[in-house]
């Protein structure tokens, strides 16, 4: 240490201005050098007593009031706690600190900071990258496999079925269906082969009825008029028809049928049997082999279009960071007073956190410095402030050489 050694060094000094005075011819001059010597040398001694002793025994003898930071080494580290809590790091303090903080816009820019730098894009873009290829997508699926099972087997789907009912006529599903399958019929209809085929049907049917009578003459009469072909065109052109009529709004059939549809929804949704039988072949599908083999397909092209997706960005320097970022930041900047209460959220919390583990400052303090013995607690002091300590030892020596100087010219005058 050098201030050590040159607080050492003015000691010294002092001590061989003083013995060589005594031996050197006496005149005014060795006189007043003598007397400055030897108060330089009793100042610096004493000031080499007080320093010493804060620390230990001066030359190793228990002299009383001395090593002062052992001999009162819990009443320091208690008062070094208390300072700490009620002057240094009082929770008035960081409570008004922390209320000055605006936590979102340090972040962001701290943030920015960062995600500027290309590589550090590239290199985030890398890390996800090696995240989701080592994903175990066998265990995953499974892991979603056996939630969807317990969902199911633990959730009452009475009210879903009963609102997915709502839902599909609030949504007009139901219309939406009815006009697919009247599309779709006319569709078929108008096919040439549906034509023959629905002739062919209908002819086979009207022969194999057995009238007696009139009746009997009249269908058979009909029969021989309308060939099969002519039947089939007859039946089509009235599906045809049939169709376009119940796509119309205002029609009153329709309304009939979507009246009916509603009505057995109804009645399903409020049916147990028919939940239950739901519930069945739910946890039928579910629990099939078939069904991980399906989710891990999915999951495994989910992959592959992600891994896609950042290798392009990889390529692209990871730009859509950077845009991302803005958006985020951007519509956080619109929604200010939103911001606000989301800080003084996190604020508040942090500051609950302070009060409630306030204490736990004094006693980590405490804890690491019981850990110390005397010999480590002492050096580290001395190295903290041992050296503006140190100085204090010269400025007794140098102090002391100028006061002497001056008591002997002052016991000279006299």
């Amino acid at each position: 240490m050098r201030t050590k050694y040159i607080a050492s060094s003015s000691l010294i000094v002092m001590g061989i201005g003083f013995l060589l005075t005594l031996f050197m011819p006496q005149n005014i001059a060795v006189r007043l050098l003598q007397g400055g010597f030897e108060a330089g040398l009793v100042g610096g001694f004493a000031d080499w007593f007080a320093v010493t002793a804060l620390f230990r025994h001066p030359m190793g003898i228990p002299i009383p009031h001395t090593s002062l930071l052992l001999n009162n080494r819990d009443k320091i580290i208690n008062s070094l706690i208390s300072a700490m809590e009620t002057e240094l790091l009082n929770k008035e303090s960081i409570k008004r600190k922390l209320s000055q903080t605006k936590i979102f816009k340090a972040l962001a820019n701290g943030i920015f900071k960062l995600i500027r730098k290309r590589e550090l894009r590239k290199t985030m873009i890398t890390s996800v990258k090696s995240v989701v290829e080592t994903i175990p997508l066998d265990k995953v699926s499974a892991s979603l496999q056996t939630i969807l099972v317990g969902y199911v087997r633990n959730k009452e789907l009475e009210p879903i079925v009963a609102q997915t009912a709502v839902s599909i006529v609030e949504s007009k599903y139901d219309e939406k269906v009815l006009d697919y399958a009247l599309a779709y019929g006319k569709q078929w209809a108008t096919k040439p082969d549906s034509e023959a085929l629905l002739g062919n049907l209908v002819h086979s049917k009207l022969q194999e009825i057995q009238l007696g009578g009139m009746k009997g003459f009249a269908v058979q009469a009909f029969l021989g008029f309308m060939s099969e072909e002519k039947l089939g065109s007859l039946l089509t052109g009235m599906m045809i028809s049939s169709f376009d009529d119940l796509a119309k709004p205002d029609s009153e059939y329709r309304e009939r049928i979507l009246h009916e549809i509603r009505m057995q929804l109804t009645t399903a949704a409020l049916n147990p049997s028919i939940t239950l039988q739901l519930k069945s072949w739910l946890d039928t599908k579910l629990t099939n082999p078939s069904t991980q083999v399906f989710i891990l397909n999915q999951l495994e092209e989910l992959r592959g279009q992600l891994l896609n997706r950042l290798s392009s960005e990889y390529d692209n320097g990871g730009r859509l960071i950077l845009t991302g970022f803005r958006w985020m930041t951007s519509t956080l900047n619109k929604h200010e007073s939103l911001v606000q209460k989301w800080e003084q959220g996190i604020l508040s919390l942090i500051v609950n956190i302070v009060e409630n583990n306030y204490y736990r400052l004094g006693l980590l303090v405490k804890d690491n410095l019981d850990q110390m013995d005397d010999q480590t607690l002492v050096r580290m002091l001395e190295d903290k402030v041992g050296n503006d300590l140190q100085w204090i030892r010269v400025n007794g020596a140098l102090c002391g050489f100028i006061i002497g100087i001056l008591l002997t010219v002052l016991h000279m005058l006299v």
